[in-house]
C-alpha cells in the first residue's frame, strides 16, 4: 500500500488518496503522557475539567463498557475527552482521558483470570499537546494544593497514536479490524486468536475516539512498540491525520484553538463530547453554561476550502490569522484558525458563513468556502437559522 508522504504528494493528491484509503495509522508526535495518580484523583479532575470524570471511579460494568462482553474481567471502561479552561471560561488544555486497567479487573497474560487486587489506588493517564504539556503540568500543579495526588510527565514511557481512514468505523467487528469500540484484553474475542495482533504489554488497546465516530480510533501505547493492527506500509505522516480532521472541521490542541482566548461553544466542543452541563461546578463554567442556556451561537468553527477565482484549489497561499471578510457587505466574518495546502478551519459568524462572496482580506483573489460538516447536530443548523433572521 502506498506511503504517504506530504513531501512526494500535493495535499490535493494526498487529500484525495486519504479519502479511498484505510485503515491508516500515525504517531502522534504532536501529543504527550501525564499520570494522575493517588486517592484524590477522581475528586481532582471533577473540579476542574468540562466533562464529568466520575465514571472513572465506577467499577466497570457492561452498560458503561463501550462493547458487551459475557465475562467481567474483560469490562472496560471508554476513554473521555475533556478541556480546562480559565477562570473565566476560554480554553487553555484539550486531554483524552484514560484510565487503565486496574489489576483486579483485566485478564492476565494468558487472557484467562483477573490479576491481583489494586489496593484501591487510582491512575489516569492524559493525551495532552506536547508543545504545551510544560504549562500544563505547572497549572495543574498550582491548583492541586492539599489534593492527594500525584501529576507526572510520562511522555518518555508512552505514545499517541490514531486510527482512521474511509469506512474504518462503519465495518463489522473482525479479529483483523478493531471496528468494536476497543480492542485488547476488552475486545470481546478469543484472546489466543488475538494474541498477535496485540500489544506486549497486556491491557493497551485502540478505543473509539471519545469525539466522533468518523475520526476513527486513537490510543496510548509503551513507547518504543508499534500499537497492536498497525502494518508498517499502513503508518503514515501525522499531517495526514491533521488533513482528515480539517476536512470535517474538528481542532485539536492548544495551537489550533487558541489558548486563552478561544470560546469552547463556538469550537464545537458540546458536539465533541468535551462537555457535561450537568455535572456541577467545575473552573470556567459559568461562561460555559451560561452560553449554553442562551440557546444561539452565532459563530463556530467550520472546515474552509480556499480556491481562486475560476474555482480551483489554492495551496499555501493562506495563513492561520487570516481574516475572512464578505466583499458584498464588506463585514468581518472572523478568522483562519488553522490552514495546511487548500484546507483549512475557521471561527466565522453563521449568519454569512456560507454565501459565495467570501475572500481573505489583502488577498481578495483568494475565495473562501466554508462547508457545513456532516456530523453537526440537526439543531445547529436551526442556530444558523435563527441567527441570519436576528
Amino acid at each position: 500500500m502506498h506511503r504517504f508522504r506530504s513531501s512526494l504528494l500535493s495535499h490535493h493528491r494526498c487529500l484525495h488518496s486519504l479519502q479511498n484509503a484505510g485503515p491508516l495509522c500515525s504517531h502522534l508526535k504532536s501529543r504527550s503522557v501525564i499520570r494522575f495518580s493517588g486517592p484524590d484523583t477522581i475528586k481532582f479532575l471533577q473540579g476542574l475539567l468540562s466533562n464529568d470524570v466520575r465514571r472513572f471511579g465506577e467499577p466497570p460494568r457492561e452498560e458503561n463498557s463501550p462493547i458487551p462482553t459475557p465475562n467481567v474481567a474483560s469490562v472496560v471502561v471508554p476513554p473521555m475527552y475533556a478541556a480546562l479552561l480559565t477562570p473565566q471560561g476560554r480554553f487553555l488544555y484539550d486531554l483524552f482521558l484514560y484510565r487503565p486497567p486496574r489489576p483486579e479487573e483485566k485478564l492476565d497474560r494468558t487472557g484467562s483470570g483477573p490479576g491481583n487486587g489494586s489496593g484501591g489506588s487510582v491512575e489516569i493517564l492524559a493525551d495532552v499537546d506536547n508543545s504545551i504539556s510544560d504549562g500544563l503540568l505547572a497549572t495543574l500543579k498550582k491548583y492541586r494544593l492539599r489534593s492527594k495526588v500525584d501529576i507526572d510527565n510520562v511522555a518518555e514511557d508512552f505514545s499517541c497514536w490514531q486510527r482512521y481512514g474511509r469506512d474504518l468505523s462503519g465495518k463489522t467487528p473482525t479479529v483483523e479490524e478493531p471496528e468494536a469500540d476497543s480492542v485488547g484484553w476488552g475486545g470481546g474475542v478469543d484472546r489466543a486468536d488475538m494474541s498477535a495482533s496485540h500489544s506486549s504489554d497486556v491491557g493497551w488497546q485502540w478505543f473509539k475516539d471519545p469525539r466522533l465516530g468518523c475520526l476513527g480510533f486513537r490510543g496510548i501505547f509503551p513507547s518504543g512498540t508499534m500499537p497492536p493492527l498497525v502494518e508498517s506500509d499502513k503508518e503514515t505522516d501525522e499531517e495526514n491525520y491533521l488533513m482528515w480532521r480539517l476536512e470535517k472541521g474538528i481542532a485539536e490542541g492548544s495551537t489550533e484553538i487558541p489558548k486563552g482566548e478561544a470560546i469552547p461553544l463556538e469550537y464545537n466542543f458540546a458536539g465533541l463530547n468535551a462537555i457535561s452541563f450537568d455535572k456541577g461546578c467545575y473552573v470556567g463554567q459559568e461562561l460555559i453554561a451560561r452560553t449554553h442556556h442562551r440557546g444561539v451561537i452565532r459563530k463556530r468553527l467550520l472546515p474552509l476550502k480556499f480556491l481562486d477565482n475560476n474555482g480551483k484549489e489554492v495551496e499555501g497561499k493562506v495563513t492561520p490569522g487570516s481574516e475572512v471578510i464578505n466583499t458584498a457587505s464588506g463585514k468581518k466574518l472572523g478568522s483562519v484558525t488553522t490552514a495546511l495546502g487548500f484546507r483549512g478551519m475557521g471561527v466565522l459568524r453563521l449568519d454569512d458563513a456560507f454565501k459565495d462572496t467570501l475572500t481573505i482580506q489583502g488577498q481578495e483573489d483568494i475565495k473562501v468556502m466554508a462547508i457545513r460538516p456532516d456530523w453537526w447536530p440537526a439543531e445547529w443548523f436551526q442556530d444558523q437559522q435563527h441567527t441570519a433572521v436576528a
